[in-house]
């Protein structure tokens, strides 16, 4: 969301459909609107904001250091370059998203993004304040080492994360051919589902297709509406808590292993 700060027009777009939805689900029956959700979600999105700078600074820094190990530089201004980069990019951050769902130490970043109990555009921007602990950005390193630019990783990622802006709504519904090549609403929905048949699925950025080469797809079902939130939920709409509480809870469990070796299997294990 950095990025969008720094675009009015995007913002001014983003606040016109954040507030159309929150009309269309005050106008609908059965839907309505949290607002201590909206305003958690708000608190959690502007301290992502202010965290994020001293990483910003230290990853563009280890990035451009990187940069100077590649074999080869693929040209910035070649238009082949940035299509493949996309691709690239996308698979790291399927690779990326997946991780964090499948090892504890990184989901206590990504835990914050999954609390939100409704589907409103606003929960796209519950992120977490400790990315630059998590080590997630590791999944980026290897495409700065193949030669492309970090600035060109970063702004297909920013690009990829903005898009996902979208995808958080219960407004829009399927979306019939896109649903098999791009991530949609939809199948981002399914991907906040903490119901069990809805856990762990739908991994993409803009697109779905390595969920469905790698088997992690899942649709909705209309037997089974999809319940927002974490498995195990926090119980409060306090941002510092929403963000500081799963940590909480990994550094319990680590002292709990009674060794060493059991706090790092705590920590690598599934959450």
């Amino acid at each position: 969301m950095r990025h969008a700060a720094r675009s009015p027009l995007l913002a001014l777009v983003m606040v016109a459909l954040v507030l159309a939805e929150w009309l269309w689900r005050r106008r609908s029956a059965g839907v309505g609107y949290d607002s201590r959700g909206a305003l958690a979600s708000l608190a959690v999105g502007a301290g992502h904001l202010v965290s994020g700078a001293l990483p910003a600074l230290v990853l563009g820094g280890l990035f451009a250091s990187a940069a100077r190990w590649a074999p080869v530089h693929w040209p910035l201004r070649d238009w082949r370059t940035w299509l493949v980069a996309f691709f690239a990019v996308e698979l790291a951050y399927y690779a990326f998203h997946r991780i964090s769902h499948e090892v504890r130490w990184l989901w206590t970043t990504h835990a914050v993004h999954h609390t939100p109990e409704e589907m409103t555009l606003l929960s796209s921007i519950r992120l977490g304040w400790t990315n630059l602990l998590s080590f997630g950005w590791v999944c980026y390193l290897p495409l700065v080492l193949a030669g492309f630019d970090p600035r060109m990783v970063f702004a297909l990622l920013a690009f990829n994360l903005h898009y996902q802006f979208f995808l958080h709504t219960e407004a829009v519904g399927r979306l019939g051919p896109l649903e098999w090549v791009l991530n949609t609403p939809s199948h981002h929905r399914v991907h906040h589902g903490s119901n069990a048949a809805y856990l762990d699925c739908n991994y993409g950025g803009v697109l779905i297709v390595f969920d469905r080469l790698f088997g992690t797809l899942r649709t909705e079902r209309a037997d089974e509406p999809v319940r927002y939130g974490l498995a195990h939920p926090l119980g409060t709409q306090n941002p510092f808590k929403l963000v500081f509480l799963p940590w909480r809870r990994l550094m319990s469990d680590m002292r709990a292993a009674g060794s060493l070796g059991g706090a790092l299997r705590v920590a690598v294990g599934r959450p």
